[in-house]
């Protein structure tokens, strides 16, 4: 299927968008757009294959200017580090829920970001925890019960703001998708 340059503009505008945001100093912790453009491209993007570079890609370049602010000492947060990757396979598993909304259904919207935001803290706190993650004293968490629940607590404001985030983001992405197709344009099949 043919995408027009337009399409194709939008979806470079929204990558790098979120990516410098991402980035941003003094941005709350956990509130990024990446989930929302996982569920988002998800629903949208016809070509599956396609829908996965939208929020991978966006990471990545966030990455990229994470580890390039990190290493001119304007950041304390690398951009590469062990276990990354995990991020990475996150993210295309959140796009695939977003195989399952139903673009013009608020419920599934909201559901979505609620199931997305929540995977993502379960499964990413989960990889802290055994691959030896460090706490906020910079020491690895205990292989307890009581260093397994300290993993969880610790990261319970991040998950609220990615909640927030997600639900926020997707406002805006399913909202603008909505308005523009319905006032703007004829909808367009992105392939």
């Amino acid at each position: 299927m043919k995408i027009e340059k337009s399409t194709i503009i939008s979806f470079i505008f929204l990558i790098l968008i979120a990516s410098l945001y991402r980035v941003m100093p003094g941005r709350p912790f956990g509130f990024a757009p990446q989930i929302a453009m996982a569920l988002f491209a998800g629903s949208v993007v016809t070509d599956k294959k396609l829908s996965f570079l939208l929020p991978i890609l966006s990471l990545f370049i966030s990455d990229v200017f994470y580890e390039i602010l990190y290493r001119n000492g304007l950041s304390s947060i690398g951009g590469f580090y062990h276990g990354q990757l995990l991020n990475y396979v996150l993210f295309a598993a959140i796009t695939v829920i977003g195989f399952n909304i139903r673009k013009e259904n608020v419920l599934d919207i909201i559901a979505a970001s609620l199931v997305g935001a929540t995977a993502y803290f379960v499964f990413s706190n989960l990889a802290v925890f055994v691959l030896g993650g460090l706490d906020i004293n910079g020491l690895p968490y205990p292989k307890t019960a009581i260093g397994f629940v300290d993993c969880y607590t610790v990261a319970l404001p991040f998950y609220k703001m990615s909640v927030f985030a997600t639900l926020f983001f997707n406002l805006v992405l399913f909202g603008g998708y909505y308005l523009v197709n319905k006032f703007v344009v004829k909808p367009v099949v992105i392939a």
